[in-house]
């Protein structure tokens, strides 16, 4: 039952993220009010599932919101126009979401990072707030990008919030992830050359002596 619930809570993840290109083509088979049900019980379905799966609810909430606000306002005026802002709000709730933890620490970032190394020394949590700020900067120009396509044509709309961001969060990540291994192997350098001065300020003055007198003899 477990396995299952987080295998739905993956399929319906993954559901919505492909929610631009789904809605592309249901748009023309169902009609907006449909899709705007659909959308809304599939945001239902995720959040429950996760909490069945003994998942942290972690944004789902929020998401559910957006989905709910968004699925309002097409059944409402009946037009697209609610569900091509979707994409919108879910930027709108991931730039607030950053944000507050930046507020209020960890960073968002830094709790992904403690998922997988729980100690993080304190360059590591200053790196983790940065990369949060580079985040909030992109949720921010990629739901104005959004709001832009909401006016566009169909296929405009479908394009960008289907395909491109997508493209962009993969550059961002590969680019973070090269900017961290040459973080990580400039703190390994530091970390080492301190060890180094460390080791020999422990060292005996009489050792030190020694060790002078021998790279004397060697320069003989």
């Amino acid at each position: 039952m477990l396995a299952s619930s987080r295998f739905l809570a993956l399929v319906l993840a993954l559901a919505l993220m492909l929610y631009p290109i789904l809605m592309y083509f249901g748009i023309q088979e169902f009609g907006p009010r449909i899709l705007a049900i659909v959308l809304l019980v599939a945001a239902v379905i995720k959040l429950v599932v996760t909490r069945l799966a003994r998942q942290a609810l972690g944004n789902s909430t929020w998401l559910l919101l957006a989905a709910a606000i968004a699925s309002s306002l097409t059944l409402i005026t009946g037009s697209v126009i609610g569900l091509k802002f979707y994409p919108v709000l879910v930027n709108v709730v991931l730039l607030c979401v950053f944000g507050v933890s930046l507020w209020k620490p960890p960073s968002m970032i830094e709790r992904f990072a403690r998922l997988q190394t729980p100690d993080l020394p304190a360059q590591a949590i200053a790196y983790t707030r940065k990369v949060t700020w580079v985040w909030c900067v992109f949720f921010l120009f990629n739901s104005a990008i959004a709001a832009v396509t909401v006016f566009a044509s169909d296929k405009t709309w479908a394009l960008y919030n289907g395909l491109l961001s997508y493209i962009f969060i993969g550059v961002l990540l590969a680019g973070e992830y090269l900017v961290r291994l040459r973080v990580q192997k400039q703190y390994a350098q530091v970390s080492h050359h301190s060890a180094k001065i460390i080791n020999i300020g422990n060292q005996p003055v009489a050792d030190l002596t020694d060790q002078n007198l021998k790279e004397h003899k060697i320069t003989e």
